[in-house]
């Protein structure tokens, strides 16, 4: 692998001042919303490395969300494959997946903006629930937008964040999928920007949420490498982390960008094959394009109209990719693969089974990969899988599966 900008420094180089890697990211929205987005990435980069925000990050990290999570040897599953597999526990993060880790820093950088309601859009619901997490913590009013589709498969989220005080609002447009979500929840914000903050979930998005999110979910990358030094005394020779719009992925790899050494794969959902055309492998087979605020790799005809996507994980079910992914794809840093449905499922219950752990199906997709690059790897050879969720949301919907396709 060859890391294209390998000598010039890629940290602090993306994105740029226009907010691209490379050929991808940007600011591609109404100009009514610009003058948002630079006071969010003016405040920002003001915030951001002062001594108080750290200080009460630091602190939110440690007493309240649970980190560091583990950095956990599967030593069953490092037997039956014949190599060392180490699994990076995001699903023991308060709240059960990677999300709280951007929630939480977003709403403190809104707070001290001066921000008093937060919005968010979700797909799995784990987004979804951690900004409720978020808002009941710093006590500002809360509302998600959450395709019907998703509601649907994703009903115990919805009551999770009900509880906790947001408010849930249905999306019944297109898809009713995530896609649809994050386009009513950039409508809403429009109408009300002065003092609501709009936390989004992914590495989506117009410039700067790319950055934010990224920077927030590096924690990832930043654990893995400290704990992986001090088990093994080396670096992984592989890091595998599942893709929908990429912030657990780009959290996980950020911080080995220029360790050659170490491969990073990026795993999408591959639905029912790539042949059915009912996938989300937007880095994998999509043409660059514009969606929602950004340049990114796109599922689209040759209209450039988005193409429907299928996942079993609502987490994974999106049409593109955060701009940095597709860049670290473009630049030959990233190496794309992917899970169907099936492949996920039975992942899922092989880590069950094999280690006690359920994982959630945006997971499994991770996992399923990397069991199958471990087949490869040898008994000296390292790889990291990112956990990034816990199952609990997914039970109904896997022996759903399990069983109907047995009938």
């Amino acid at each position: 692998m060859v890391l294209a900008q390998k000598g010039n420094g890629y940290y602090g180089k993306y994105p740029d001042k226009k907010g691209y890697y490379g050929k991808f990211g940007g600011q591609f929205v109404p100009e009514i919303i610009m003058p948002a987005l630079e006071e969010l990435e003016d405040n920002y980069l003001k915030i951001k490395d002062k001594n108080e925000f750290q200080t009460r990050l630091n602190q939110i990290r440690t007493d309240y969300m649970g980190r560091k999570t583990p950095l956990y040897f599967a030593k069953r599953l490092s037997n039956k494959y014949k190599c060392k597999i180490y699994l990076k526990r995001e699903d023991l993060v308060h709240g059960g997946a990677h999300k709280l880790n951007n929630t939480m820093g977003q709403a403190l950088l809104a707070k001290m903006m001066g921000k008093r309601k937060l919005i968010a859009e979700t797909g799995a619901g784990q987004h979804g629930f951690a900004t409720a997490i978020a808002g009941a913590y710093f006590n500002m009013p809360t509302k998600v937008f959450m395709g019907k589709v998703d509601m649907k498969r994703q009903e115990y989220n919805v009551h999770r964040m009900e509880m906790l005080g947001a408010e849930v609002i249905p999306v019944e447009i297109g898809s009713q999928t995530l896609k649809e979500a994050v386009s009513e929840a950039l409508r809403y914000w429009i109408t009300d920007l002065e003092d609501t903050h709009y936390l989004i979930g992914s590495v989506i998005g117009p410039h700067p949420f790319p950055m934010i999110v990224r920077d927030f979910q590096s924690v990832i990358g930043k654990e893995i490498k400290q704990q992986i030094l001090r088990k093994e005394n080396r670096l992984p020779d592989a890091i595998v982390a599942c893709v929908g719009g990429g912030s657990n992925a780009m959290g996980t790899f950020y911080n080995f960008i220029e360790d050659e050494q170490t491969e990073l794969w990026g795993i999408e959902a591959g639905g029912l094959g790539v042949d059915s055309g009912k996938h989300c492998l937007a880095v994998g087979e999509g043409k660059e394009g514009i969606f929602q605020g950004c340049k990114q790799f796109l599922l689209q005809d040759v209209n450039r109209n988005i193409n429907p996507t299928h996942s079993i994980s609502a987490g994974l079910d999106y049409p593109g990719a955060g701009p940095e992914i597709c860049h670290l794809k473009s630049i030959h840093r990233l190496l794309a693969g992917n899970a169907t449905d099936k492949e996920a499922i039975n992942a899922c219950k092989e880590l069950s089974v094999e280690e006690g752990i359920i994982p959630a199906l945006e997971s499994s997709h991770a996992i399923a990969h990397g069991l199958k690059l471990a087949r490869t790897m040898n008994e000296k050879q390292i790889i990291v899988i990112n956990l990034s969720g816990h199952g609990g949301k997914d039970i109904e919907q896997i022996i759903h599966e399990t069983y109907r396709k047995e009938v």
